[in-house]
């Protein structure tokens, strides 16, 4: 009889569920479940680049996704479900109680930012960064080695850093902080202790520091000399780190319940998207696996013995065991790509938003403005005198962090139009992107193929032709339209023993390919000298910047 498992992702505006046949990797039900709290724009602050998640979207979204996958496959299948994983954003960390909880769970603590998921994107973390990076030269071991010697803003240590230091009433009450790809089957499986929680290999030594060199997290004395605050936090963190191909534990009998699931269901590890992302696209050796969304995450992986004296800078980690276990997982990636396009389809939007009245008559504008940019832009002849622009709009990740960074457009005049201007963000973009490709190689990292995962790749031709133009190497763009779902559910058939490892998994469950870019000749001379200009701006900009 056939066995299922369900893969959950968790992504920045909603939650995605799959029902997937392990043996052959067919989707038997599907559903998307949208955040409704963040949907209003709650907890968030842009203008302070403040953006946090509240739990209970995290949970009633999942329940509903799963519930709804459920009732459309049917109880023949619901029965035959084995194992459910989840991947999530990050680092996207919370303040919890001894007991697990979310603070903002807590009374008096439901409307505080401070008390909810601090999101990835969220940069009021910058200064605590900086101070991080100007402390680990005073040590003889350098704890940022593995995180390519520079700590971000968007990671753990920093965001715990900076709400200690703004809220009273957290410090009051934190015990510890919890990724959320480690607190969702920590819930799924009746956890009430916050010690017990089982913590990823892929959260902890991306984003915390974590590494077996270290055998742990880097010492108290590293953090307590930082700020007193942190004084013996790493005692209620953790010292073992698990893979997603490890079990968590069990389903609860509650949850189990709740969601129409067999109670011997097997919980997975969780671990971040682009992680699990690149396992349902179907990762191979030194291919690099974009996940191209609202920002990208970029991932490959290395034999581990190929990568022994091999320390990659300025990009987010390598971690042994962190995407395929007995591999050496790389993590990069661009901290706006989606969201450059979303920044210019809502100036462009405005005056209609205060304007039309009719809700179906505006999202119908709305969601026509970037398919009618692309079209346009596409036909625009090519010169070195057009708008150029930085993609830095939410700061630069990779290569070397830099949250303090801005985006920037030059060369406008009063000719100069929407499509051009969207045409400069897209190769901006795209050099952003080429710049993290020419920094695995400079450090002895090569770069075999291209893998393309998510919405914008398999919806914006246009953009994706840039890209290949820009990178001068064939872009293979995977057919699944739920990678990071699909990679999730991999894992789950792993943790739940239908297949002794995840690349047999991969081989079973993944759907191939269903189209490949290749680099237009007649175009990659041009996009060389202009990435030339792209370097020269970002240089004036950083240069500008204190």
């Amino acid at each position: 009889m056939n066995s299922y498992v369900i893969g959950a992702d968790f992504g920045t505006d909603s939650v995605r569920a799959v029902i997937i046949n392990t043996s052959n990797g067919e989707e038997m039900a599907s559903s998307v479940a949208w955040y409704p709290r963040w949907k209003d724009g709650l907890f968030c602050n842009p203008s302070l680049n403040q953006f946090r998640q509240h739990p209970l979207d995290y949970l009633d979204c999942l329940e509903k996704t799963i519930k709804d996958c459920v009732q459309k496959a049917g109880p023949d299948i619901a029965k035959n479900i084995v194992g459910l994983s989840v991947d999530t954003t990050g680092s996207t960390p919370v303040a919890v109680n001894a007991k697990g909880e979310p603070l903002c769970l807590l009374s008096g603590l439901e409307e505080n930012p401070n008390a909810m998921f601090v999101l990835w994107k969220d940069h009021t973390a910058i200064n605590e960064a900086a101070a991080i990076n100007s402390h680990a030269e005073k040590f003889p071991i350098n704890y940022l080695q593995y995180v390519g010697g520079i700590y971000s803003s968007e990671w753990f240590w920093a965001k715990l850093l900076h709400i200690l230091k703004e809220d009273v009433q957290v410090r009051q009450h934190i015990f510890s902080f919890v990724e959320h790809c480690d607190w969702i089957p920590f819930v799924l499986t009746g956890g009430t202790d916050a010690r017990e929680m089982k913590r990823g290999v892929c959260s902890a030594g991306h984003k915390a520091l974590w590494a077996e060199t270290f055998n742990g997290l880097p010492p108290n004395e590293f953090f307590a000399s930082l700020d007193p605050l942190l004084d013996g936090f790493t005692g209620r963190l953790f010292t073992n780190t698990y893979t997603s191909a490890d079990a968590a534990g069990t389903i609860s009998a509650a949850w189990a319940a709740k969601l129409g699931l067999p109670d011997t269901t097997v919980i997975g590890i969780g671990a971040f998207d682009c992680h699990m992302g690149a396992v349902g696209g179907q990762i191979a050796p030194y291919e690099l696996s974009r996940i191209v969304g609202t920002s990208t995450c970029d991932i490959m992986v290395a034999p581990i013995n190929e990568m022994e004296g091999k320390l990659v800078k300025g990009i987010c980690g390598q971690v042994t065991g962190s995407v395929i276990p007995g591999m050496v997982g790389l993590e990069a990636g661009q901290s706006a790509f989606g969201d450059a396009y979303a920044w210019l389809k809502n100036l462009l939007s405005w005056p209609l938003e205060q304007s039309i009245t009719d809700p179906a008559l505006k999202e119908e504008i709305s969601n026509n403005i970037i398919p009618a940019l692309s079209s346009k832009a596409a036909t625009l002849p090519l010169h070195s005198t057009d708008v150029l622009a930085s993609d830095w709009l939410n700061g630069r990740r990779t290569p070397d962090a830099n949250q303090a960074l801005k985006g920037a457009f030059t060369g406008l005049n009063l000719g100069t139009d929407a499509p051009q201007l969207f045409k400069a963000l897209v190769e901006a973009t795209c050099f952003g992107s080429k710049a993290i490709v020419d920094r695995f190689i400079s450090e002895g990292i090569p770069v075999k193929g291209i893998i393309a995962l998510g919405g914008v790749a398999r919806k914006s031709p246009y953009i994706m032709q840039v890209m290949a133009d820009i990178l001068e190497q064939p872009i293979r763009v995977h057919s699944s339209e739920q990678t990071c779902a699909a990679g999730a559910a991999m894992f789950a058939a792993t943790a739940a023993g239908i297949y002794p490892n995840v690349e047999t998994a991969m081989q079973n469950m993944g759907a191939g390919f269903e189209k490949t870019y290749t680099a237009d000749s007649s175009r990659t001379a041009f996009y060389r000298d202009r990435y030339s200009q792209y370097q020269q701006l970002g240089d004036f900009i950083m240069s500008m910047t204190k």
